[in-house]
């Protein structure tokens, strides 16, 4: 999904115009983004929480020359879903079996194309 395929999700089910919906939409994402610059935690009960985590630094590589290269210490956002957003994302995916997990019918020559 998108961002805007969850504004046109908020338009449908809210029924405002889709430039309302973007306001809300874009509203919420800046406000997340602020509270992390900020340091804040973001608690969002039944769906998760996002935080930032500091990154030491460390010598990395750079692939194309295979140079060491210092990387500096940063903040990265970080997300942990809740127990209730787990359960309902394993509950749908139990009873909802995705459809390449079917094995493909065979045509005797060992290609799978029926």
């Amino acid at each position: 999904m998108t961002k805007a395929d969850l504004i046109d999700e908020v338009s449908r089910l809210t029924e405002l115009t889709r430039k309302d919906s973007e306001v809300i939409v874009e509203t919420i994402f800046e406000s997340v983004v602020r509270s992390l610059r900020a340091g804040d935690k973001i608690e969002i009960r039944g769906f998760g929480s996002f935080r930032t985590r500091q990154r030491k630094p460390r010598l990395g590589r750079n692939p194309k020359t295979g140079e060491k290269v210092e990387v500096p210490a940063k903040k990265i956002p970080f997300f942990k879903p809740s127990k209730e957003l787990k359960d309902m994302v394993n509950t749908y995916a139990e009873q909802h079996p995705p459809a390449a997990a079917a094995a493909p019918a065979s045509d005797g020559n060992g290609t799978g194309n029926g």
